[in-house]
């Protein structure tokens, strides 16, 4: 019986490459819009996984990472002083403006990172050391300022430009995660940084410190908290916490959720309306074989083992598109593309989904089915 299932649904080729373009449209949209929308999540809280530090200590209503609310500099000493902390430093963040030698002006985010440890550093060097910080007006840029701010021919190691009318020396070029706001990194010393920035009452934006190897994280940051009244939050927590803001206060999640939608809406349409045609059409041969003593379960089952079997082949081929369209658009990192193990099993689920949909509507026509049909 599944031979002449098979037979029947690859025998029609019209009806077979019609489900199987639908099924795989459905796929690949809602891989590909999926993997873009969890890009750009990644790319909103890169400024916490760019640092990678355990524990975030800041203002108590902060609402994102990019969102700085400057604390007192007797911070630090007062986190370091909690039982459980092993270490603390300070970071500043802020926006400043980056003049280069040919007039021209950029955006920055200027990271302040404390100079006896450089803890927050950029994980990857794509030129130079990031131990050159300590050196005079040293600074380190990302990958993304030399693509914004001119190309390696401008921005490069040795290049001397200012930010925020004081002297800066490019030192080093790091490799991070591009940034939701697209503004460039340009990462200092503590002090320098507070020497760029605009005068302030109070110039520490976060404290970064990590919890002792016998120590609960979650237990170290409720204690900070408590201790010194102020926000706490593993960098986990924060990463959600920036997340949850930015679809909160942006249209990202209805607009991508709007097209998955719609794209698991119209996969189930195409695939139930073309699989009750080609049950339709194929009424005679499930009369045949119901008149041979062929149980309504029995040809069920066919109906089954067809629906899943294009519904397979268009899991496959579709998901394959998707990740060779992210493959080739995010290869440079210009468009955010994060194809993850749930959503393709939450895809795999809307897949059965619509499989299930389309076999049930054939299977309450084959139940309705005389076999005399054969006859007429």
């Amino acid at each position: 019986m599944n031979y002449v299932a098979l037979k029947m649904l690859f025998g029609d080729r019209a009806k077979y490459l019609m489900l199987l373009c639908g099924l795989t449209f459905c796929v690949m949209l809602i891989v590909q819009q999926g993997s873009i929308f969890w890009g750009l999540m990644i790319w909103s809280e890169s400024g916490i996984s760019n640092l990678n530090a355990p524990i975030w200590v800041t203002d108590p209503n902060i609402s994102q990472v990019a969102e700085v609310k400057p604390i007192a500099s007797t911070t630090v000493e007062r986190v370091r002083s909690v039982p459980g902390v092993e270490w603390a430093v300070p970071l500043y963040r802020g926006v400043g403006r980056a003049r280069l030698a040919n007039g021209e002006y950029h955006q920055i985010t200027l990271m302040g990172l404390d100079a006896s440890t450089l803890i927050g550093r950029p994980a990857h060097m794509e030129e130079g050391r990031i131990e050159d910080l300590r050196t005079p007006d040293a600074v380190v840029v990302d990958q993304w300022a030399v693509e914004r701010m001119g190309g390696p021919e401008v921005i490069k190691v040795g290049t001397i430009f200012e930010i925020n009318d004081k002297k800066a020396r490019i030192v080093g070029i790091a490799h991070v995660q591009k940034d939701f706001q697209n503004i460039p990194s340009v990462y200092a010393t503590f002090e320098r940084a507070t020497t760029y920035a605009p005068p302030e009452r109070r110039l520490l934006s976060y404290v970064l410190a990590k919890a002792r190897d016998n120590e609960p994280v979650e237990a170290v940051t409720r204690r900070i908290a408590e201790q010194t009244g102020l926000g706490a939050f593993t960098q986990e927590e924060f990463g959600w916490k920036t997340i949850l803001w930015v679809l909160k206060n942006t249209g990202i999640g209805i607009n991508f959720g709007t097209t998955i939608l719609l794209g698991f809406i119209v996969g189930m349409a195409i695939a139930g309306q073309t699989f009750y045609l080609f049950t339709v059409e194929n009424l005679k041969q499930f009369g045949a074989l119901k008149a041979m003593g062929a149980s309504t379960f029995a040809l069920a089952r066919m109906i089954i083992l067809q629906a899943f079997t294009v519904g397979l082949i268009g899991f496959g081929v579709g998901i394959g598109l998707a990740t060779l369209f992210g493959t080739l658009a995010a290869s440079k990192g210009q468009l955010p593309f994060a194809e993850t193990w749930p959503l393709l099993w939450l895809v795999f689920g809307s897949l059965l989904a619509i499989c299930s949909f389309s076999a049930a509507i054939s299977i309450i026509k084959l139940a309705k089915l005389e076999p005399a049909i054969v006859f007429r």
